[in-house]
């Protein structure tokens, strides 16, 4: 069997893992501008039938309940959480999209 320190292969352990790190902090900007881009969705549909359909509380709870349902073990999706997201798309909404906000994400 080789002796691992003399093929030098703790600078190659070290590169290896580098690159996981590397990747995987990626990884997680990439998810955490989606999670926020699908907020700002469901923020928008939500404010949209509270002003035109006239939704309250009830509707907004059994969403929650039926999200929750359809995707068990995710989080994010309490009644509090959904009126979070409608509060969010709403202070948000003089601009197109949270760009600038999401450009931050890191």
């Amino acid at each position: 069997m080789e002796d691992i320190k003399s093929i030098n292969y703790p600078p190659f352990l070290e590169e290896i893992l580098s690159k996981i790190q590397l990747v995987r902090y990626e990884m997680l900007k990439t998810v955490s501008k989606q999670t926020v881009a699908l907020y700002w969705e469901i923020g928008k549909v939500v404010s949209q039938k509270v002003q035109q359909e006239k939704w309250g509380k009830s509707i907004v709870e059994q969403l929650s309940k039926n999200l929750q349902t359809e995707f068990l073990g995710i989080r994010g999706f309490s009644a509090r959480n959904i009126w979070n997201m409608k509060s969010f798309y709403e202070y948000y909404t003089e601009n197109e999209k949270p760009q600038p906000l999401v450009a931050k994400i890191g």
